[in-house]
């Protein structure tokens, strides 16, 4: 470790005590007495413990913990039991200091939150084999006291706003997990401020480029913006101030990550995205009169301007699963652009800002309840732990993100279920059993298949049979992740009896070939049939595919089972993932494409078509080598969350004699000519050869795709930008695969 100089250590003292004394100052509102001395009390603690530490950066390493804690109280309004266990979250893992110290300094409730932490703080480290796996066991502490899952967000956010100290390679890995889980468990926790700022953060690292690209735009049209902004609320602003409901109104950019969604879903360029910003009038108004005053408001602004009928969200009457309340509306403004407007209280706004954490002071029980709810939902699924913790977290994910709608039983009971939930997945909410016996439904009085999709307002009376019993392909019907394991667990249980007659079965046959029925004679036969267990080979016995009249076939020598044709030979087992992963590895760290690499087989993947100049990874595959993936491919957030492990850095080398293939999606007026003057420019102009294209006209548009042979990224560029310059053309973009 570097030296430090005495003046060094001296500033570092006071930006130190600068800092504890913001956090003091953000802690103001929720202080009660001895509070401030519990806090002084972890700070110390915290200083000692991590004093020789620094961080990447080469700061004091506290400056981290006391920053996790000042998020916890200023920007989630945490109160004093966070703010002790924040400053004191790496404590216990990296010192000498034990959970019984805490214990006896503090209490029961810091030692278990912060013992939660400690569990959790590894849960994404490097040599860890399956992520998912151990983000399971967060949520598990999750069901014990939410506050450990508010710090731990607390501590991301922290070190994504300093990421820029990290190598590439960890930044990567780092926003893409903030981007697959955390962000999402922000959104359902309704720390909308959080989620915003880890989405941006994360695309920041995962594809600079787009990020810096939004945020020059943005920037450039900030005066163009806030001028509109003026001139669209002085009329409102007039009529509120005259019928006495004080209001702040405030002009919002759209985030940079939620920009580049529709950029990308959409398929739209930044010029036409026309809510880049939504205002929002923010009331003040009593808990009795909220819901009108918001409706006012509504009123008097369509007064202005047109509404557009299909973009009206009431968020009030029904208030979303994570506790959001609003009115959203858009209406055509001046200069005719269409607005996006929110409107809500002030504390609907801190709500939705601070999520449920806001609750100190809004002691409010109907959303204290869905809280819980949603942890129970939790608590149930993770007590049915399934196989493939990856699958479980897909599931659990699409829950996360979903956007809802509400559906009524018979009685009138609401239940909020995922958009495209089933009439299978209402069942299942209902009750396991329910959903295991369910043979149909009626939805709103009329019959309808159990894979029928759901809407907003539907009725739902669920139909039931004794007879009925789970089926494979209802796993294909259903969306939410109650429903998904509950399907899978009855599944199991159902091929486990199945095994067990398979059982009976096979030892009746053994014992009338005079074979032992023991467990080396068993997985004998089963590894024989090439099957991974012998749980396998039963259940196939008792479904008859495979035909006991074949064990004739068979002997005992010396009590171990042989084959006639001689003994059965042992299969070889597969190398583990873990070894085929340092053997690819091997000694060096990064992959170049396109070097007479060492006999490493490696693709580029179909699913976004990689070419020389596209920032890239490389990710290693059970059956295929290693496959070449683009950063900002579909499914590069997911693998680099999950399998950090398998991802090996790559980079290209010159490849001016080898061709790729790129897709081109093309959008534009359908003009005579226009097809014959794009393709002169791919053939004539660049020498580019073509592999397909095809066009589509409707009422005269046109749009088309072509699939081109290029060297590099700045070959591609260079030609998008030509085939832009016909005239008729409208938009050129790359498409993701061929």
């Amino acid at each position: 470790m570097q030296k430090q100089s005495t003046i060094d250590l001296e500033a570092e003292k006071k930006e130190i005590l600068k800092r504890y004394r913001a956090l003091l100052q953000a802690c103001k509102r929720t202080l009660e007495k001895g509070d401030k001395l519990l806090i002084r009390k972890a700070f110390d603690i915290a200083l000692e413990a991590h004093k020789d530490m620094r961080r990447k950066s080469g700061e004091p390493y506290i400056y981290h913990p006391i920053a996790v804690a000042h998020i916890c109280a200023e920007e989630i309004g945490l109160g004093t039991t966070s703010v002790v266990c924040a400053l004191l979250h790496d404590v216990v893992e990296d010192t000498d200091l034990t959970l019984d110290d805490i214990r006896g300094l503090f209490g029961e409730k810091e030692a278990k939150i912060i013992d939660g932490l400690t569990k959790i703080s590894g849960v994404f480290d490097q040599s860890s084999s399956l992520q998912a796996e151990n983000f399971r066991k967060m949520l598990l502490t999750l069901s014990e006291d939410v506050r450990v899952i508010l710090i731990k967000l607390a501590d991301r956010l922290h070190n994504m706003r300093t990421l820029e100290s990290m190598k590439r390679d960890k930044q990567l890995k780092i926003a893409s997990e903030t981007l697959y889980l955390y962000a999402p468990l922000a959104h359902r926790l309704g720390l909308n401020a959080i989620k915003t700022e880890l989405e941006d953060l994360g695309l920041k690292y995962t594809e600079p480029d787009v990020y810096d690209d939004i945020q020059v735009r943005l920037k450039e049209g900030e005066s163009e913006r806030k001028k509109f902004i003026t001139r669209f609320m002085v009329p409102i602003k007039e009529i509120l101030e005259e019928i006495g409901l004080k209001a702040k109104i405030i002009g919002r950019p759209k985030s940079i990550y939620s920009i580049n969604n529709k950029i990308k879903t959409k398929g739209v360029p930044f010029e036409e995205i026309y809510d880049l910003f939504a205002i929002r009038i923010i009331i003040d108004s009593p808990p009795d009169k909220e819901k009108s005053d918001c409706w006012r408001v509504y009123s008097i602004v369509t007064d202005f301007y047109h509404p557009s009928p299909e973009r009206l969200r009431d968020w009030i009457s029904t208030p979303k699963a994570n506790g959001y309340e609003s009115l959203h509306t858009t209406v055509m403004g001046p200069d005719g652009k269409w607005v996006e407007v929110q409107i809500r209280t002030t504390r609907m706004d801190e709500l939705a800002e601070k999520g449920y954490a806001a609750h100190w002071k809004y002691k409010d029980s109907a959303n204290e309840n869905q809280l819980d709810e949603w942890i129970r939902k939790i608590r149930e699924i993770l007590e049915n732990p399934q196989e493939n913790a990856l699958e479980f977290l897909d599931d659990f994910k699409l829950n996360l993100f979903a956007e809802e709608i509400f559906a009524f039983t018979p009685k009138g009971e609401m239940k909020t279920l995922p958009i495209n939930a089933t009439a299978l997945d209402f069942a299942f909410d209902i009750h396991t059993q329910v959903g295991e016996k369910c043979i149909g439904a009626k939805v709103n009085h009329k019959l309808v298949p159990l894979s029928y999709k759901l809407k907003s307002g539907d009725q739902v009376e669920v139909l039931t049979s004794n007879k009925q019993t789970p089926k494979e392909d209802w796993l294909n019907y259903v969306v939410t992740a109650r429903a998904k394991s509950k399907i899978k667990n009855a599944l199991k249980e159902e091929r486990r009896r199945i095994s067990e007659d398979g059982r009976e079965m096979l030892e009746r046959k053994f014992n009338h070939l005079k074979i032992d029925f023991t467990v080396q004679n068993i997985n004998q036969l089963a590894n024989y049939f090439k099957l991974p267990s012998s749980q396998e080979l039963f259940y196939r016995v008792a479904v008859g595919n495979i035909n006991l009249k074949h064990l004739k076939d068979f002997r005992q020598e010396q009590g171990t089972i042989v084959h006639k044709t001689g003994s059965i030979k042992k299969t070889e087992a597969a190398p583990s993932l873990e070894q085929m992963v340092a053997n690819t590895r091997g000694k060096a760290d990064m992959l170049v494409i396109g070097e007479n690499l060492n006999k490493i087989d490696y693709k580029l993947s179909p699913c976004c078509t990689p070419i020389p100049g596209d920032d890239v990874f490389g990710f290693i595959t059970i059956n295929e080598g290693i496959k070449i993936h683009r950063v900002n491919c579909p499914n590069a957030v997911q693998l680099l969350s999950n399998y950090a492990y398998r991802v090996v850095k790559a980079k290209w080398t010159s490849q001016e004699l080898i061709s790729f293939l790129a897709g081109i999606k093309i959008t534009g007026i359908d003009e005579v000519g226009l097809v014959s003057n794009i393709t002169k420019i791919i053939s004539n102009e660049l020498n580019v050869n073509m592999r397909s294209i095809s066009f589509d006209t409707n009422d005269g548009t046109f749009e088309g795709s072509v699939t081109v042979f290029v060297h590099d990224t700045t070959h591609l560029t260079e030609l998008m930008k030509k085939l832009k310059k016909v005239h008729g053309v409208l938009t050129v973009t790359r498409m993701d695969s061929n």
